[in-house]
């Protein structure tokens, strides 16, 4: 039997937060990382932005219980990335992302800021950059393919 690879994703912190919600048209990507369907990669970095901006919208014990989940779910990946590409002038800090997303070897960061649609014109190195909604339909198909 052929083992079918997991989709591994970076999701930037604006995908992150949309999909948290119970009630949000976006709640399936979050449900789909707790039930395995993905990997997510995460950095230091990354996860700091997370709680920075969960911690705006939700209160502490919220904020805990979702970063104990990253810590735990074994399909959450923490990694480093070694280089600094670059490749992201009109917001430098959204360079985490494409740089995790290399170093990890990522299917897609998955993105609804526009300061990524850059990486769709770069060449090398080669990033798939897919907004939350495309990222939903993926993920869909690919739970009914498990």
């Amino acid at each position: 039997m052929m083992k079918i690879n997991k989709l591994k994703i970076v999701s930037d912190t604006n995908v992150l937060l949309v999909s948290i919600p119970p009630r949000s048209k976006y709640r399936l990507i979050f449900d789909k990382l707790l039930m395995g369907v993905y990997d997510l990669f995460i950095s230091n970095e990354i996860l700091s932005e997370y709680e920075e901006k969960i911690a705006q919208w939700y209160d502490e014990q919220t904020v805990r219980e979702l970063f104990e989940i990253f810590l735990v779910l074994p399909n959450v990946h923490r990694a480093v990335p070694y280089f600094r590409w670059n490749l992201i002038v009109a917001d430098p800090d959204d360079n985490k992302f494409a740089d995790l997303a290399i170093a990890s070897n990522a299917d897609f960061l998955v993105t609804n800021d526009k300061h990524f649609n850059v990486l769709k014109t770069i060449n090398f190195p080669k990033l798939t950059v897919c907004k939350a909604e495309d990222f939903k339909t993926i993920i869909e198909a690919a739970s009914r393919d498990l």
